[in-house]
């Protein structure tokens, strides 16, 4: 069977308790992935296992509604996420320790898509888009934690 985990990953100045400082606030993901367009919590809670929300997702002339919920959460190394909606699959989040105050951050996901988006040829099709469009993501989230002075988010 092919591989259909989509996985990018990249340095930031920045150890991984702050860039977890980031990262743990879901609704501020919007502001760095670009194809993400609105969270919508469905719930009280905003953090660790079991936070169910709506993520308003575009990419390029597809738009659709992602149901996703936290399967796993681990202060300051990793986060994970099961997709319930039109696609599904799982996705995770996770920070690794470098020497020099350095973290590297990995994002993997498995996803699989609906036969009206072209079921399997379209997750084929469609890892290349979303491996780019996640690189951009992770180039921005780098930008936000490493220049807070442009973004003010870092030390919230």
């Amino acid at each position: 069977m092919a591989e259909r985990a989509v996985v990018v990953s990249i340095e930031i100045q920045r150890t991984p308790s702050e860039v977890w400082a980031d990262v743990r606030d879901i609704a501020s993901h919007v502001t760095w992935m670009q194809d993400a367009v609105a969270i919508d919590f469905l719930g009280e809670e905003r953090e660790g296992v079991g936070v169910r929300f709506r993520c308003r997702t575009r990419v390029g002339p597809f738009s659709l509604t992602d149901l996703m919920e936290t399967t796993s959460w681990e202060e300051a190394r990793q986060m994970g996420v099961r997709h319930v909606g039109l696609v599904v699959g799982t996705g995770e989040f996770s920070l690794r320790d470098l020497p020099g105050g350095r973290t590297e951050f990995r994002w993997q996901e498995d996803l699989s898509f609906p036969w009206f988006l072209g079921g399997a040829i379209g997750g084929f099709l469609a890892r290349p888009v979303l491996r780019g469009i996640w690189r951009g993501n992770l180039r921005r989230l780098k930008a936000r934690l490493e220049d807070p002075s442009a973004t003010g988010t870092l030390g919230r």
